[in-house]
């Protein structure tokens, strides 16, 4: 039996979607303890900041975000109360027992493999034991140690299948901060499947950093991500699945044909890529080409010729050219993205680049504008390439006009409709009126009043 609810709890997500996941279990987690979610920090009892060590200056923004709730905190005291305050994910795994140093109104300090242990950590601090700082990474499976997931407002729900990475891209903090590649047994992704969809999930995403190198262990031997997608579609309830971010030498036959195959399984792919440049990519220490990348990409519309793709570029990456930047418009050009995230570099302490002779500011900030407009004419044509189609919708929420509802293309698109307040954990059709750089608006081609 849950503990009656008697504080507050408010937490912060930062960065990538594992992180809103983490930011889910943790708070299902301190539910039991008596804790009870708000969406604003001032009056909580208890403020986490989950936090992503990805973008630049990572931990100082934390740290610059710590100052203002220390304010909250200070003024929450005056009152006679009290505010407990944690520091969770990467940046806590990166920094350590240095955020308590840096900052003592800080009691936790978690890294993103122990997060399970916020409840007995909690009760640590009650006890008189000073703040508590856990960054290791347990023997013990943390998702085995986490409640049963709770009954959600949306139809749509991340589920953690892998976590860690072990390709050690030379500016990446992942295999550092989230540790090697780990990936969980099938039988428990299923149930935790199962109970999603008892709870009115009709959409799961499958998580993990490098999530196409699934290989957990099933019935027969280890399986692969395919193997699992295809289980997934099984579970009663489940109508889509959606699987993210995956590394282009991990795209192997079996997932590309499960994109042919499986109809739950949605035509999106975010595959990220980095740069078109062979010489920027073998710096990176990406180990593929921009032409095997793009023969993938061919290799997957083949099976599956409506596939929307999704990418990540850097730009300004230690010692890119111009013609290297040339040659990453190129590959834009070639693949033709209906979405991408672009970022300038941005050294990584610890990482291998992070050394490295950087690019000019201003370079990277050009570049930068230069590729976002070149992804920016895909994706509007992509968008309009939508118009007077007719699609099936999740719709997930209502909108910010009376009777409007949003939902989600199988492409990924959000989609507002004037539908019933009936329609929402639906799929219904619907038939493409208006195209926006972001967003589809249409209208119901059948009465469901």
């Amino acid at each position: 039996m849950n503990a009656p609810v008697s504080k507050k709890l408010f937490i912060r997500t930062y960065g990538c979607q594992m992180n809103v996941y983490d930011s889910e279990r943790m708070s299902e987690a301190l539910t039991g303890a008596g804790y009870e979610a708000v969406d604003t920090p001032e009056d909580a009892d208890l403020v986490l900041l989950n936090t992503c060590h990805i973008r630049e200056k990572a931990a100082e923004k934390v740290y610059s975000e710590l100052g203002r709730i220390r304010k909250m905190a200070d003024e929450k005291a005056e009152r006679g109360g009290q505010m407990r305050v944690g520091v969770t994910g990467c940046v806590a795994q990166a920094e350590g027992e240095e955020i308590v140093r840096r900052q003592p109104l800080v009691d936790l300090v978690v890294g993103p493999q122990a997060y399970h242990r916020l409840p007995a950590m909690l009760d640590a601090l009650e006890s008189g034991k000073g703040a508590q700082v856990v960054t290791d990474f347990p023997a013990e499976d943390k998702f085995d140690a986490l409640p049963p997931r709770i009954r959600r407002a949306s139809p749509s729900a991340f589920l953690s299948v892998q976590e860690g990475c072990d390709k050690f891209c030379a500016f990446c903090v992942v295999p550092y901060t989230r540790g090697a590649e780990f990936s969980r047994p099938v039988e428990k992704v299923l149930a935790e499947a199962r109970r999603l969809a008892a709870s009115g999930v009709r959409e799961v995403t499958l998580l993990g950093q490098n999530v196409n190198a699934y290989h957990g262990e099933g019935e027969g031997g280890t399986w692969s991500l395919a193997r699992l997608i295809r289980a997934v579609a099984q579970v009663e309830g489940i109508d889509r699945i959606r699987y993210t971010t995956s590394h282009p030498n991990d795209m192997d036959d079996d997932l590309i044909a499960a994109h042919a195959d499986t109809d739950e399984l949605m035509p999106y792919l975010h595959l990220p890529v980095q740069s078109g440049s062979d010489r920027v990519l073998k710096a990176m220490n990406r180990k593929h080409t921009a032409e095997s990348y793009v023969r993938l990409i061919d290799r997957i519309r083949e099976t599956r010729p409506d596939m929307a793709m999704s990418g990540d570029f850097i730009v300004g990456f230690p010692g890119e050219t111009e013609a290297d930047f040339e040659e990453t418009l190129a590959l834009i050009d070639a693949v033709r993205y209906s979405q991408a995230f672009s970022f300038k570099y941005s050294p990584r302490p610890g990482t291998p680049a992070s050394t490295a002779e950087q690019v000019p500011e201003p370079v990277k900030e050009e570049r930068l504008s230069r590729l976002q407009d070149r992804l920016r004419v895909h994706q509007v044509r992509f968008q309009d390439s939508c118009l007077g189609r007719v699609m099936p919708i999740l719709f997930e929420k209502t909108g910010r006009e009376p009777g409007q509802l949003i939902g989600r293309s199988p492409y990924l698109q959000p989609v507002h409709a004037y539908a019933p307040d009936t329609a929402l954990r639906q799929i219904i059709p619907v038939r493409i009126d208006a195209s926006f750089p972001n967003s589809l608006s249409g209208t119901l081609i059948e009465d469901i009043s």
